[in-house]
Order: C-alpha cells, then structure tokens, then sequence
C-alpha cells in the first residue's frame, strides 16, 4: 500500500532519507520541506572555497531539487514549516507569499538540522546585525564569508575546533592578520590531545596566527565601519571582521515538545532511527529523526550522545529508507571519525581524546609515539606522532589521534574507528594484520606500533 512522508529539512540526511525510501518503496509519496533555496550544501568546503582551492563552488553540492524531482521526490523549496502535529499526523507550511498549506502524513522524518551556537554575550547580536561579526554553516553563510574575506586584511575567528581551525588556516595562507580564540587550553580540544595540539600550534606560530587560547570571550564592540573588537576575559583583539565557529545546537523546535529529546534538544532514536513520542514506552514506528536533529549512538562511551557530523548523518539517512517500514537494519553507531588537512599537517582522530575520558569520568590512559611511517632507506619518508586511548581496567580502545605531513594517516584513524566498532581491546590491535611494503609502511606499522607500546604501558 503507497503512503505518504514528510520529510521536514534536507541537507546531508534528508536528502539521503528522500533517496533512500524511494529505492525501497518506489511507489511511495515522499515530500521534502527545505527553507532554503538549496539542498546538500557541504558546508566543511566553506574554507577551502575561502582559500581559492575549489575549483567551482556550485559543485559544493551533490544534490539539487532538480535532481531530487527527477526522482520522484514532491520538492518544496523556500518553505517554511510552521507546525507539526504528530498525534494528528499533519504538518502546516507555507511555500513564498502563498497561503499556507497543510499536508497529511503517514510517515514523519525530521531531519532539520542544526544552527550554530550564538552564545549570550554583550554585543553579538549587533555585530551580527551589522555584519561584522559572520556565522559558518549555511551556503549563505559561505558567500558571505567569501565575499567579506576577499577584501579583509584581519580577520579574528573565535573557535578553534574543525571549523575555525581551517578558516585561520586558509586565511592566513592568503596573507591576512588572524587572531584565533578559543576558551580552550589548546586548539581542537575536542578531537586532539596535548601532545597532538602542539604540532598545530606550532605550525600556526610559524604562519603569523595569532593564539588566543584559554580565553574565554566576554563581549564585541563595533569600532567605526571598519573595525570590531573581540574583549576576552585576558585581552582585547581587534580586526576587521571575526567569524563565529563555536559549534551547533539540533534545530528541533517544530517537534521537541512532542518527542523524547535530549537537554540540548536533540531527538532521541533507537537503534532504527525510530523516535519516541513524549510519554510513550516504546518508539513509533512512524517517527524517524537523522543528522544533526537527533542523537547517535557513541560507541567509545555506549550511550547515545549528540555529535555533529555529516558522516553520521549520511549514514542515518539512508538507514531511513530501511527501517521506514519495519526495523531491517541496525545503526552500527559512530565513533566520530574526522580528519583535517592544516598547512602541511594531516590531522586525524577517532573516540575519546584522554580528556574527553576524564570529563565523561572514565578511567582511561594513553600513550604518544612518534616514528617514521615507512623505512628509512627509502629517498623520503616523515614522521607520524601517534596516541592511543584505551579503558584502564579492560584495556578496550577508546581514542587514537594521528598527525603528520604524511596524508595517509587519515586512513588510520578509520582503522582504529573499525577497531573501536569491534570492541577491540589494546592486544587485539598490536595483533592485527597490516601490509607491509616499503613504499607504504615500516614492517611495523605505525597503528600497532602505538598499540605495542599501549600494550608494554598496561603490562607494567
């Protein structure tokens, strides 16, 4: 029997759920809901696109709405969804200057995304108003940030995760005066280690980035039209324009009162990518939430926790197409793989950083090794720094962190990401089979070198 979904928001998971139904069930009636005039912005290109390294913007995206009608999607583009029932199974929306339009559902899948945190601090919003203070995440987002960083000769990026790690990066590379702040003792504290960081910073250090780090910001003052201050709590930065990349908060709003959420808003989903409505025991199988509106199972920590990334939500959303009508497949859970390119440096981690352990109040350990990742008698080779996390009491992996000029340990962290997936522990991983051949790897390989020397460190 056809039905009919209501797929509210399509970025990464929407645009996936939307396929991902319609190759199980063709016959079905899918309807997409976007605000925006585009779907499938890849956002982690904005940077890059600031440094002159895309080749055409416009292919920053790998859907479109033509794309989508052509197969078989109901696509409303710049419309806004004012109100979902979920008991009624009914949304209301309103597509421009029309009237506003109601849509009865047989299947709801919210996929709406997230929004950048725009902290409580005086002077935000007027030096968002004013345009000298711009946020990054949308496409909007990215021409802006294009257009405004073209002219800039300084530019202050507060948040030094991902996101304004690579924006310092490109736009020193161009030349510009950055500052970076960061409340954090170091950059990328939330994928990196100490002993990973400090090959960063030093390579800012060499570019002329100016560190602020371990202060936290207090307030923005516009100074003339073409300056803005940044007050932070040991300092006052000034430049022409600051970019505000300090993470994302699920846009969840339409549903939150309705569904099982976390504190932060995030939907809670079962293994399916079920939700559950308020109250209820167990998930509605007609409910499905993905990407950054819901929440992911972690498996370093195996509690379902809110992680921002759009491997996770590509993933979901085609998991989507599985379970809409009966639960098929199982959500393998995520590790949160990533990896970024920093000057020269290749940066990569999977799981829990020895940090993360601490603040979630897990008895943890680690160990950093550094060597050459393939043999010496080789014309080149360079060193990998690498370090391990792993559960004291049970020696299970947890984390690993990878840097060096070398590109290709953005493949180890995804070795050790399958490890934690699989529940390996230290010794399993000194065990493992990796190839080797002098033009790729010592007779060694740098991921169980650092799991051997996890190994001796839990034997003593």
């Amino acid at each position: 029997m056809s039905k009919t979904v209501a797929i509210v928001g399509c970025t990464h998971a929407g645009v996936f759920a939307a396929t991902s139904i319609l190759a199980e069930h063709p016959d079905w009636e899918v309807h997409v809901f976007e605000r925006n005039e585009t779907v499938s912005f890849l956002s982690c290109g904005i940077a890059l696109w600031v440094g002159d390294h895309v080749s055409n913007p416009n292919k920053m995206f790998y859907s479109s709405p033509i794309l989508l009608a052509e197969q078989g999607v109901h696509v409303h583009m710049m419309c806004d969804v004012t109100k979902i029932d979920i008991g009624l199974r009914q949304l209301e929306y309103k597509e421009k200057s029309n009237d506003a339009k109601k849509l009865t559902f047989d299947k709801l899948v919210v996929t709406t995304g997230s929004k950048p945190v725009v902290p409580n601090i005086a002077g935000i919003h007027e030096a968002l108003d004013a345009e000298k203070l711009l946020l990054c995440k949308t496409w909007d987002d990215g021409k802006e940030i294009k257009r405004a960083c073209t002219y800039a000769k300084s530019v202050i990026v507060v948040g030094a995760g991902y996101i304004g790690a690579e924006l310092a990066e490109q736009l020193s590379e161009r030349g510009v005066e950055v500052t970076l702040i960061d409340g954090a003792p170091h950059v990328l504290a939330r994928t990196c280690d100490i002993d990973t960081a400090v090959e960063v910073e030093k390579a800012y250090r060499e570019h002329g980035v100016t560190l602020a780090l371990g202060e936290l910001v207090a307030g923005f003052d516009i100074l003339g039209e073409d300056e803005i201050q940044v007050r932070t709590s040991k300092g006052t930065y000034c430049a022409e324009l600051a970019i505000l990349g300090v993470g994302f908060l699920p846009r969840t709003e339409l549903v939150r009162d309705q569904l099982e959420v976390l504190e932060n808003g995030a939907i809670k989903i079962d293994e399916f990518g079920r939700a559950t409505l308020t109250g209820e025991p167990t998930p509605d199988a007609d409910v499905f939430a993905a990407g950054d509106a819901a929440t992911v199972f972690y498996n370093p920590t195996q509690t379902y926790d809110y992680i921002s990334l759009a491997n996770n939500a590509v993933r979901q959303g085609m998991l989507v197409g599985k379970n809409i009508d009966g639960a098929n497949l199982r959500y393998l859970g995520t590790q949160a793989t990533s990896a970024v390119q920093l000057y020269d440096l290749s940066i990569a981690s999977t799981g829990m950083t020895l940090q993360d352990c601490a603040n979630k109040g897990v008895d943890a350990s680690s160990v950093t090794i550094q060597e050459d990742y393939r043999p010496d008698f080789m014309l080149t080779t360079t060193p990998v720094k690498a370090t391990l996390v792993w559960e004291k009491a049970t020696g299970r992996i947890l984390g690993a962190q990878f840097v060096s000029k070398q590109p290709d340990v953005a493949q180890a962290a995804n070795a050790v990401s399958v490890a934690i997936q699989a529940g390996f522990k230290v010794r399993d991983l000194a065990g493992a089979d990796f190839l080797f051949q002098p033009n790729f790897s010592q007779p060694i390989n740098y991921v169980c070198s650092v799991a051997l020397a996890a190994e001796a460190k839990l034997g003593n």
